[in-house]
């Protein structure tokens, strides 16, 4: 199949239909997921799917058709998009203007050391029985899963304008849970690296490098001293987040908040709007003077990493908060115009099937100057929480709660007793307006995500949240839904 004649058949037949813009994407999703339960291997999930996009701009409105059947040619999948553009154009309330874009053509490819793809099943199965074994060994634990997933995506993009693209991208994940279960409703359970596991955009090294093996033993740990943990107090306290729930709270009250068709009322429907309008733009105390938070698709390694997004805008490093204070927004072409912006590479769909919405990419708290030692060291009376397990926040991104696997008691400089089910809340702008420090460089990790809902029909992203140990004044803490 000759892909690059096709996709400018395609081409030919949207100026032929009057379009001002077309964008055509192909693309070749292949997935693979094995795990364990309870030491039991579960079935193989594998896929693999490949088909057309086509979206096209025609009297201000868009239209978009794709299909995975060959029988089906460009030049159909053109008229059906142009056919919706025209019918949108008539109940349209405002015309759709894209902002200007360098053309970018070329190739991005995921760095890698293993194509997880080569990878014999034998040997991904000898892995996760390694990795069940280790957690068995540990007598009180009857509870335990462990799972690693691949995914390989080829996209070919094309646009009226002149872009031409090629990608491949290797994403690979990997994670465990391991708990104590003593009835229904007493349950005790630690993951690594948290619940979900951690996805990144690499190779089958990830699984080496996350070095399951060492963190058991004080998985179990942890675990044990959950059995015996008091509940968490409920006071106001000094909260000190493990990176892996900061990058949490930094997905649902910051990137989340800050996607601008969100913030124009696009997605109110299905998941709410945001309270950070537009104007607020450049002078919202969104944070402390320390809070810095970009979006950034070129990060190494990050799992919302890739070359450009799908309208071929390059990926790049913007910030979106600085010095707290709100800069710029989460964007594409044609919803960055409307605040005098430049699209921040964030137009993103889930596969050819899907037409490409706003979402995350990799979203950034830029590391602090505090060693982790200096962030317990200079709390009196607090709490430690680690492991994220349940996320609440209203319409409007503003007041949330979120629970954790565990949580420490920090007394006098030292972490103290562990406690259970530790919970906390706040409203976004205060909550960050609380933050005093961020942990350093050591600490930073930029935890992947790889399934972020949005949109109608619903899609699912892979986004990247970069954030290191970080503490937080003033926060309410222990309240139980």
């Amino acid at each position: 199949m000759d892909i690059q004649k096709i996709a400018m058949d395609g081409l030919v037949a949207a100026s032929m239909h009057k379009a001002s813009y077309c964008d055509i994407r192909y693309e070749i999703i292949t997935d693979e997921k094995l795990s364990y339960s309870d030491g039991d291997p579960d079935p193989i999930e594998s896929s693999l799917s490949a088909g057309w996009a086509v979206r096209l701009l025609i009297n201000g409105a868009w239209g978009f058709a794709s299909t995975d059947d060959p029988a089906i040619t460009i030049d159909k999948l053109t008229v059906r998009a142009a056919a919706i553009a025209k019918a949108s154009a008539k109940v349209s309330q405002r015309p759709i203007e894209l902002t200007p874009s360098p053309v970018e053509s070329g190739e991005f490819i995921s760095r890698y050391k293993k194509d997880p793809f080569t990878v014999p099943l034998t040997e991904k199965i000898a892995f996760l029985t390694g990795i069940d074994e280790a957690m068995a060994s540990h007598a009180d634990i009857n509870s335990r899963s462990c799972f690693v997933s691949f995914r390989k995506l080829e996209k070919f993009f094309y646009s009226s304008e002149g872009s031409e693209q090629h990608q491949v991208l290797i994403q690979s994940g990997s994670g465990i849970s391991m708990g104590i279960s003593k009835s229904r409703r007493e349950n005790y359970e630690r993951s690594y690296p948290k619940a979900a596991g951690q996805y990144e955009l690499k190779g089958y090294e990830l699984l080496d490098e996350l070095d399951f093996k060492k963190h058991i033993p004080q998985l179990a740990d942890e675990i044990k001293q959950l059995t015996t943990a008091t509940a968490c107090p409920q006071k106001n306290a000094t909260l000190v987040l493990a990176g892996n729930i900061t990058s949490l709270v930094i997905h649902e009250s910051i990137g989340h908040a800050l996607e601008l068709d969100r913030v124009f009322g696009m997605e109110r429907n299905f998941s709410g709007i945001s309270f950070a309008t537009p104007d607020n733009l450049n002078h919202l105390q969104y944070g402390a003077d320390i809070v810095n938070v970009s979006v950034d698709a070129s990060a190494d390694g990050a799992l919302g990493s890739f070359g450009w997004d799908d309208e071929g805008v390059k990926s790049k490093k913007i910030p979106l908060i600085k010095n707290g204070i709100l800069t710029d927004y989460l964007s594409s072409r044609d919803t960055a115009g409307r605040v005098n912006h430049v699209s921040t590479g964030n137009l993103r769909a889930e596969g050819w099937k899907n037409i490409p919405i706003v979402r995350m990419s990799n979203t950034i708290l830029e590391p602090g100057d505090k060693s982790f030692a200096d962030i317990i060291g200079e709390v009196e009376d607090g709490i430690y929480m680690d492991g994220p397990t349940s996320w609440s926040i209203d319409d409007l991104r503003k007041n949330f709660q979120f629970g954790c696997e565990i949580g420490w008691e920090i007394k006098n400089g030292k972490l103290a007793d562990a406690v259970k089910n530790p919970t906390f809340s706040g409203c976004t702008t205060q909550f960050w307006n609380n933050c005093d420090a961020i942990g350093d460089k050591s600490q930073f990790v930029i935890q992947g995500t790889p399934n972020c809902g949005k949109g109608q029909p619903g899609q699912n992203a892979r986004t990247g949240e970069g954030a290191s140990t970080t503490r937080f004044l003033n926060i309410e803490v222990g309240v139980q839904s």
